[in-house]
């Protein structure tokens, strides 16, 4: 067996089920853990850079190569026009600096906050190394390798697609460039720590928020006795 016959004709399927079987299980046994297990409230100024410029980033890159993936064609089509071709390049060249930044910003708080620092396991630097090596792949790939979004839409797409169908072609991924397959390789390692991380709270978006009953937070603080004959008496002379 290659190396490239592993990477993208084995371990795909090994990520895949580990996922399936490992992340049910962690719920049902520690449902607690379901959780981004936020330290917000040890350090808050650069978790806000961070995670609004990494989620902003990482959503609507994984939208775009969504949009890929499903109608490979009609992007292929758009990008038939050399204007909208660029659009679509730098827009997703600009999204993957905004996307590098955030988890940049992420792992230096980590990094030099003592706090935070105190509460992060290996596994915390295992997934945020991880994603800064698969998001490095992803911003190399656009700034080296031009015009990402057709080659995806007509290589690595129908790849994916073959996975779905149980008959993986690895020849259209096997002489793409290293840091490409660094990238699509990252991806399913990336779906085989999802229930090993943090990673599992996309899972536990409380989509219930929507429909459940609006709460009424009321406010049960005493007030001072002298305080409120003094009020009282305010409004008191006010009226009169």
């Amino acid at each position: 067996m290659t190396l490239n016959e592993f990477l993208f004709a084995v371990f795909p399927y090994v990520a895949i089920v580990i996922a399936l079987v490992v992340t049910p299980l962690r719920y049902f046994t520690n449902r607690f853990s379901y959780s981004s297990l936020s330290s917000q409230f040890l350090e808050n100024r650069q978790l806000f850079w961070g995670s609004v410029s990494w989620h902003y980033g990482v959503l609507l890159i994984l939208a775009g190569h969504l949009v890929g993936l499903l109608i490979p064609r009609s992007v292929l089509a758009w990008n038939g026009v050399p204007w909208r071709l660029y659009v679509t390049e730098c827009t997703g060249l600009a999204l993957g600096f905004l996307t590098l930044w955030g988890i940049v910003m992420l792992i230096v708080r980590r990094a030099t906050q003592a706090r935070i620092r105190a509460v992060t396991s290996f596994m915390d630097v295992l997934l945020l190394l991880a994603l800064l090596v698969q998001v490095v792949a992803g911003v190399w790939t656009a700034l080296f390798y031009r015009w990402g979004s057709s080659w995806y839409a007509g290589a690595a797409a129908p790849y994916l697609r073959s996975l779905f169908t149980l008959n993986p072609d690895i020849s259209l991924v096997a002489n793409l460039p290293v840091m490409v397959k660094i990238h699509i390789a990252g991806a399913f390692f990336l779906v085989a720590l999802l229930p090993f991380t943090r990673l599992v709270h996309f899972l536990a978006v409380p989509v219930q928020y929507l429909w459940r009953p609006p709460q009424v937070v009321v406010w049960n603080q005493s007030v001072p006795a002298a305080q409120g004959t003094h009020s009282e008496a305010k409004k008191g002379a006010v009226a009169s």
